[in-house]
């Protein structure tokens, strides 16, 4: 089982910094962040974090392709891969329906998930090849070139997926691996090493090869409950971008958590919070004291057979950036990092 930092980059770019360093010391698989406009650049930041560390590993968790045109993702990855020293890599996906609708941009009838495919086909050819011909449905290229080329022979491409089935199934078929976003529960990730399988199946390949990760809202600390709190002031705003299916998987009636939704979704966080219960907090995200966390990842992740732990820390500037809520007692995220490495990490050496 590896473990990464899943970074959202909303504190200062000196405490991200250090953040990252630290998860580089103490051996953290990889450093990755939404590409989103909500947070700051994730790839000037990792460019920045490139020269300060040795082994841990960039890239965006995910990148949207309804927003950003992949010959561009290409471009600027293979530019973080030399910069790096060949430590970079992506996730795909159309992109945060949250976002999106900001956008104005409603993924209904635009084939998300083609359009991830081709994006998909697109970036691989520019990294693998440095050019690229394509008359496509949604990308059209005439001998497109670009002189950024990566350090490493082949850059992992993954894609992100949340609702399934057919998202996991290209991802076994034609990816490098899969980031589940936001579950929780074996009957989660059964579900999504399922259809991984047949999509590797299809394509002859082991889906043990694949990177299977599962990116989780976490909040660790000596007190469980204000890790349970912390982690409780997060879940509804993710959980408003959850499909229905999904929520079920994880065993959340959509009805029990709609009031704490539509309060998100109408601007009103702290009524959202409120109508969160500790109840359902606690069936979306890995949260409480090292131990409990890891029990949770024994129990519920790993035996499906998710290979990949993608931990979205979430600490006292997060939950205040977020929320306007002040947590004092919440660690900080080199804390948590330090507690994740030093309690949970060796049970899964």
């Amino acid at each position: 089982m590896k473990f990464s930092y899943a970074l959202l980059p909303d504190h200062s770019v000196t405490d991200a910094l250090a953040a990252i360093e630290l998860a580089d010391e103490l051996g953290f698989y990889a450093c990755y962040a939404a590409d989103e406009t909500w947070h700051k650049d994730l790839w000037v930041l990792f460019a920045a974090a490139a020269a300060r560390t040795r082994s841990i590993r960039f890239g965006p968790s995910v990148t949207p392709v309804l927003l950003r045109e992949p010959s561009h993702v290409a471009q600027a990855l293979a530019t973080l891969d030399e910069v790096s020293g060949g430590r970079a890599e992506a996730v795909l996906s159309s992109g945060n329906p949250g976002l999106l609708e900001q956008y104005r941009i409603d993924p209904k009838g635009l084939k998300p998930l083609s359009r991830t495919k081709e994006a998909l086909h697109v970036v691989r050819t520019l990294l693998d090849e440095g050019t690229i011909t394509h008359a496509g449905e949604f990308f059209s290229y005439d001998g497109l070139f670009t002189f950024a080329r990566p350090v490493q022979e082949r850059v992992p491409l993954k894609l992100g997926g949340m609702r399934g089935p057919r998202t996991f199934e290209v991802a076994g078929e034609l990816s490098d691996g899969c980031h589940h976003a936001l579950s929780y529960t074996r009957e989660a990730y059964d579900y999504m090493v399922r259809h991984l399988t047949i999509g590797a199946e299809r394509a002859g390949r082991d889906v043990s090869s694949l990177d299977i990760g599962a990116w989780v809202v976490f909040a660790t600390a000596e007190d469980s409950a204000a890790a349970r709190e912390a982690a409780r002031s997060m879940v509804g705003i993710y959980a408003s971008a959850m499909p229905e299916e999904q929520l079920v998987r994880n065993g959340v009636d959509p009805r029990e958590l709609k009031p704490a939704i539509d309060a998100i979704r109408a601007g009103d966080l702290a009524r959202g919070i409120e109508l969160t219960s500790p109840e359902v907090a606690e069936r979306l995200s890995v949260s409480g004291t090292p131990e409990e966390c890891l029990e949770k990842i024994r129990t519920e992740i790993q035996p499906a057979g998710v290979n990949h732990m993608l931990c979205a820390v979430t600490d006292r500037t997060l939950v205040n950036a977020f929320t306007g809520r002040d947590l004092p007692q919440i660690p900080g995220a080199r804390e948590q990092l330090q507690l994740i490495h030093d309690r949970i990490m060796p049970a899964f050496a």
